[in-house]
């Protein structure tokens, strides 16, 4: 089985900004995943995976390339 390292490129507000840098980095061939930072953000709702910021990572191997793709805001 091959091991990926993943490291942290950026955080987003939302799923919708998730989604959309996901797809971005997918379609450059980056391998990439995204993941909740404050699970108690939707605690509320009964829901703890719904609401708040999420944090994207991708492969260790596709940092440089996937910090090139992001926008100035967040490099």
């Amino acid at each position: 089985m091959l091991e990926v390292k993943l490291v942290a490129l950026t955080d987003v507000q939302d799923e919708v900004e998730a989604e959309a840098l996901l797809g971005l980095l997918r379609t450059k061939g980056s391998e990439c995943w995204c993941r909740r930072m404050d699970v108690a953000a939707g605690a509320w709702t009964g829901w703890a995976c719904t609401g708040g910021p999420l944090e994207v990572l991708v492969s260790e191997r596709d940092l440089d390339a996937a910090r090139e793709l992001l926008p100035e805001r967040v490099t």
